[in-house]
């Protein structure tokens, strides 16, 4: 009987791990937006990274919020989507 209740367990403990993780959301600054459609392939970049679960992006105020999850995307992840796509971005000073 206690066999089979530890892998339970451990199932258990895994999942409620990776459950109870709240998203993370940073603002950023975004660089070499220079017209309205340009705010959509910031977009499409910030949504192919694996983790991302919600993008909005101001091309008034050049800033993108990202919600995303920190046990799988990183915010050096999330930079390095956009400055492939050209437009290097960096964290709002005061947000994360």
């Amino acid at each position: 009987m206690k066999t089979k209740i530890l892998p339970l367990f451990l199932a258990l403990a895994f999942m409620s791990g990776s459950a109870l993780a709240a998203p993370r959301t940073v603002t950023l600054d975004v660089q070499n937006m220079t017209c309205a459609v340009c705010p959509i392939t910031v977009k499409k970049a910030l949504e192919h990274v694996s983790g991302v679960q919600q993008v909005t992006v101001d091309y008034a105020s050049k800033t993108a919020i990202v919600e995303f999850d920190d046990m799988v995307a990183t915010v050096d992840k999330l930079t390095e989507a956009t400055q492939n796509a050209g437009y290097p971005t960096s964290i709002k000073a005061g947000k994360k």
